[in-house]
């Protein structure tokens, strides 16, 4: 039997928003280049503004991270090369919302390991779910829906106990 799914959120490339004012600021600057250099150099600056431009747009539609909610589990799913990763409800002892970093600009991370926490963040608001389990592990979800995270987890394991 299949488990019942509580919560899903999918997160894509292209809504970090400081990525694509990066690359609307480069496009901008491709774009006033072509119109104030001469004959030779215009075309190859409009040719790297519009492929910006286009980037920036293909990048809105490939997913980076999909996080769902099962009666006993987290699981986070990544790009097409990544590890599907799977949290065991009945492991975790505490779930807390919390932020995300310290720093306005953070890049995009799956299942990186540093100073002894599993980091998972696409882009957004700098809200995050921080899991400890039992075994010491702390994981630090970014999410933009992390109070209904914390809360659909609470009430799981609240009912378990």
């Amino acid at each position: 039997m299949k488990e019942k799914k509580l919560f899903e959120e999918k997160q894509y490339l292209g809504y970090n928003k400081y990525a694509i004012m990066r690359q609307l600021v480069l496009a901008i600057f491709c774009f006033i280049a072509y119109q104030i250099t001469d004959k030779s150099l215009r075309d190859i600056f409009f040719v790297i503004g519009m492929a910006l431009l286009v980037i920036s747009i293909m990048l809105l539609f490939i997913l980076h991270m999909h996080i769902t909610v099962y009666e006993n589990s987290i699981i986070i799913d990544g790009l097409w090369t990544s590890r599907k990763v799977k949290i065991d409800i009945n492991s975790i002892a505490s779930i807390e919302k919390t932020v995300y970093s310290k720093y306005t600009l953070n890049n995009p991370v799956y299942n990186v390991h540093a100073n002894g926490v599993i980091k998972f963040y696409s882009g957004g608001h700098n809200e995050a779910v921080k899991i400890t389990d039992r075994d010491g592990l702390i994981y630090l979800i970014g999410s933009q829906k992390s109070e209904i995270i914390c809360n659909i987890v609470e009430d799981i394991l609240n009912k378990k106990r």
